[in-house]
C-alpha cells in the first residue's frame, strides 16, 4: 500500500512574507484554456469560462475571464486555477459541466499557465483538501505531493474506470479521509451509480465530463442512464437532460 504524506515547509513564515510584500512573491500569467470537446462545441457553441484562483494575498478570487487574459498568482507555493465552462445562452451555469484546471507551477510554460481537462480534478481535490483542512492546520494542500499524485493515473494499479474518467471519484470524500488520516490510492474508485430509464430521444448523449463516453441507444428503446449522487446532466442534439435518483427534466433545444 502506497500512502502519500504532506511535505513539511515553513508555510506560516511564507504567508507572513506575502502579507508584507506581495509584489516580490507574485507574478502575472496568461491563461491558456484547453480545446473544448467537439460534441460540446457542436451542440452548445464555445463556452465562456468562470475562473477560480488564489490572489497573491491568499484570498480566493472568482471571475469570468476571456482566453488570453492574465491573472496574478502567488509564486511561493503550489496553488490551483480552476476554469468552469458554461453557456449562459443555454442556461447552463458554472458548476454543471466539469472544469479544466492547472496547478502552479507544474503547468507553467514561460509566461503562460496552461489549463487542461486532465488537471481539472487536481484543482477540485486541492479546494476540497483546503475545505476539509479548515479545522486542521497540520495538513496544507500546497504541501501535498502533487507530482506523485499525477503519476498515479498513469500506473497500472489505478482503477481502470477512474484512469479513463477521474470525475467518477467522490473528491469531497477522498479529501475528508485524507485530512482525517492520510492519502490512500485505494479510495480512488467510482461512486456507485444506479441505472435510471427515461423516455427521451435516442441521442447520442454526451456527458458533462470531458472524459465521459457517449451513450448510444436504438430508436424506440427507452434510454437508460448511469446516475450518481447529486445532479447529473447529459446533452444531445434534441435537448438537455438533468437527472438525479428521484427525478428528471428534459429541456428541448430552442
Amino acid at each position: 500500500m502506497r500512502i502519500f504524506i504532506f511535505k513539511l515547509t515553513a508555510v506560516i513564515v511564507m504567508t507572513m512574507q506575502l502579507a508584507c510584500c506581495t509584489d516580490r512573491f507574485s507574478s502575472g500569467y496568461t491563461l491558456e484554456f484547453p480545446q473544448s470537446p467537439e460534441p460540446w462545441v457542436s451542440l452548445l457553441g464555445e463556452p465562456q469560462w468562470r475562473v477560480e484562483w488564489l490572489a497573491p494575498d491568499g484570498r480566493r478570487q472568482i471571475a469570468d475571464i476571456l482566453p488570453g487574459a492574465e491573472i496574478e498568482l502567488p509564486v511561493t507555493w503550489t496553488n490551483p486555477v480552476t476554469a468552469w465552462p458554461h453557456w449562459p445562452g443555454h442556461n447552463l451555469s458554472p458548476g454543471l459541466f466539469k472544469p479544466a484546471g492547472a496547478l502552479f507551477p507544474l503547468d507553467v510554460k514561460g509566461g503562460r499557465l496552461c489549463l487542461s481537462w486532465e488537471a481539472g480534478p487536481d484543482t477540485i481535490f486541492y479546494w476540497e483538501l483546503a475545505l476539509a483542512n479548515s479545522n486542521n492546520k497540520s495538513k496544507i494542500p500546497a504541501n501535498f505531493d502533487w507530482v506523485r499524485f499525477r503519476e498515479l493515473f498513469k500506473a497500472e494499479t489505478m482503477n481502470t474506470a477512474v484512469s479513463k474518467d477521474p470525475w467518477l471519484v467522490d473528491w469531497h470524500l477522498v479529501a475528508e479521509k485524507t485530512i482525517g488520516a492520510n492519502f490512500d490510492r485505494r479510495r480512488l474508485v467510482p461512486q456507485t451509480a444506479v441505472t435510471v430509464s427515461v423516455p427521451v430521444p435516442s441521442g447520442p448523449w454526451y456527458g458533462t465530463s470531458p472524459f465521459a463516453e457517449p451513450l448510444f441507444f436504438v430508436e424506440r428503446e427507452i434510454p437508460s442512464f448511469p446516475v450518481r449522487p447529486g445532479l447529473n446532466a447529459w446533452i444531445c442534439a434534441e435537448g438537455i437532460l438533468s437527472i438525479n435518483e428521484k427525478t428528471w427534466t428534459f429541456k428541448e433545444r430552442e
